[in-house]
C-alpha cells in the first residue's frame, strides 16, 4: 500500500512563518512533502528572465538552510505540473496538497483549472489559502477596506515545526538549471526570506525616516525606499508581517522614533495600495492582454517600419535623452528604479513614442 502524504506546493510563498499552508500540513499528521516547480509554463514566458528565476533559486537556498534542523528540505522539479503530481502519485498516496492562492498571469490560472480537475479526478484534497487580503472572484470593493484591515491585524500563521514528519525522496536528482539561475549577481538584490527580513528591519530602524521625502528621487530612494518589493513579490515575507512591524514602529514611543509618523504612515498607505492594485488585477484579468479603458482598444499607436528599432533603443537606454537612458540602465545592470521612474519610462514609450505598451512589453 502507497504512503499517504502532504504536499505543500510553494509558488509566490517562499518563507517559513506565515505561512498557513505548512500550518495546515503540519496538524494533520501525514508526512509531508515540500516542493517548488520551475515549471516550463513560466520560464518560456516572457513576463519572467534569469533574474527572477536566479531570486526563486536563492530563496530555496536559503529556506533549505533553515529546513535543515528539522532533516526536511523544499525539493525542486523542473517539470509540467501536472506531470510532476501523477509521477508523485505513482510513489505515494498524495492525500492532500496545501498552497496560497496565485494572483498572476491567465497561464497560472488556467494552469490552476486543470490542478483542479486532476485533483478531483484523483480524490486529493487541495487546499488553497488566501494571498494576503486578495479576494479571489470578487467583482466589486464592498467591504473591501475592512477586509483588508482585518486580515492585515490577524496573528501571524506560524507552523508547528514540532509537528512536521519530512519525507525523503529516496531517488530524487536534482534537476540540472541554468547558471544564470544558481549564480549570484552582487549587483541585484539576493533572494531568501533571512535576507528579506534583515532588509525590512534595516528600513524601520534608519532607512525609512527619509522614506516620503526621498520617494521621487532616483538616487535617493535606493537607500530609502523600502526595497521590499522582490520579497514581497515572491513572498519571502508576508505582507501581514510587514504591515504589522510598520504599526508598531508608527506607535513606539522610543526616543530614536521621533520624526518617523509622517513617513511610516505614507509607506502604510502604499502597503494597502499594493493589495488594491492585486485585488484590481483579479478582479479585472482583462488587463493582461488590453487596456482597461475602452477608449484606447483602438488607439492609433504607431505601426510603422521605425518602430521596432524605437523599442530597442528604449530597451537598451539607447534614446538619447539622459534621464530616460539612465533610468533604464540602471534597470538593466541592477534590476531596480524607483515607482516613479518606472512609470516614466512607460509613458515615455507610450505617450512620447506613441508605441503601444503591449508591442513594448514583448
Amino acid at each position: 500500500m502507497k504512503e499517504k502524504i502532504n504536499i505543500v506546493w510553494f509558488k509566490r510563498d517562499l518563507r517559513l512563518s506565515d505561512h498557513q499552508p505548512l500550518k495546515n500540513a503540519f496538524s494533520n499528521g501525514l508526512p509531508t512533502l515540500l516542493i517548488y516547480n520551475f515549471e516550463p509554463l513560466l520560464l518560456e514566458d516572457g513576463h519572467y528572465n534569469e533574474r527572477h528565476w536566479r531570486f526563486v533559486y536563492q530563496s530555496i537556498v536559503d529556506l533549505n538552510t533553515q529546513l535543515a534542523r528539522f532533516n526536511s528540505r523544499v525539493y525542486i522539479f523542473n517539470s509540467d505540473m501536472q506531470t510532476l503530481l501523477e509521477s508523485l502519485n505513482t510513489q505515494f498516496a498524495i492525500t492532500n496538497i496545501f498552497s496560497h492562492q496565485e494572483i498572476g498571469l491567465n497561464n497560472t490560472f488556467e494552469r490552476d483549472k486543470a490542478i483542479k480537475t486532476w485533483c478531483q479526478h484523483n480524490h486529493i484534497n487541495w487546499l488553497e489559502s488566501p494571498t494576503g487580503a486578495v479576494i479571489r472572484g470578487k467583482k466589486n470593493r464592498n467591504n473591501w477596506n475592512e477586509r483588508w484591515q482585518q486580515t492585515m491585524q490577524a496573528p501571524i500563521a506560524i507552523p508547528n515545526w514540532k509537528q512536521i514528519k519530512p519525507l525523503t525522496l529516496t531517488d530524487y536528482k536534482t534537476p540540472k538549471l541554468p547558471s544564470a539561475y544558481t549564480q549570484d549577481n552582487e549587483l541585484f538584490q539576493q533572494g531568501g526570506p533571512r535576507l528579506a527580513r534583515e532588509v525590512m528591519q534595516s528600513f524601520f530602524a534608519e532607512r525609512g525616516k527619509g522614506y516620503q521625502k526621498s520617494i521621487s528621487s532616483p538616487s535617493l530612494s535606493r537607500t530609502h525606499c523600502s526595497r521590499l518589493s522582490p520579497y514581497l513579490a515572491w513572498g519571502n515575507i508576508s505582507l501581514r508581517q510587514v504591515y504589522q512591524m510598520a504599526i508598531d514602529a508608527y506607535h513606539s514611543t522610543h526616543a530614536d522614533k521621533k520624526g518617523w509618523k509622517r513617513p511610516l504612515a505614507a509607506f502604510v498607505s502604499r502597503l494597502h495600495w499594493h493589495c488594491h492594485f492585486m485585488q484590481k488585477f483579479e478582479s479585472e484579468c482583462s488587463m493582461e492582454f488590453k487596456a482597461l479603458n475602452p477608449g484606447y482598444h483602438a488607439f492609433p499607436y504607431r505601426d510603422d517600419a521605425q518602430v521596432t528599432s524605437d523599442i530597442q533603443r528604449w530597451a537598451q537606454g539607447q534614446t538619447g535623452i539622459p534621464i530616460i537612458d539612465a533610468c533604464m540602465r540602471c534597470l538593466k545592470a541592477t534590476g531596480y528604479i524607483n515607482f516613479r521612474m518606472r512609470a516614466m519610462l512607460v509613458s515615455f514609450v507610450t505617450h512620447h513614442l506613441n508605441i503601444s505598451w503591449q508591442q513594448a512589453s514583448l
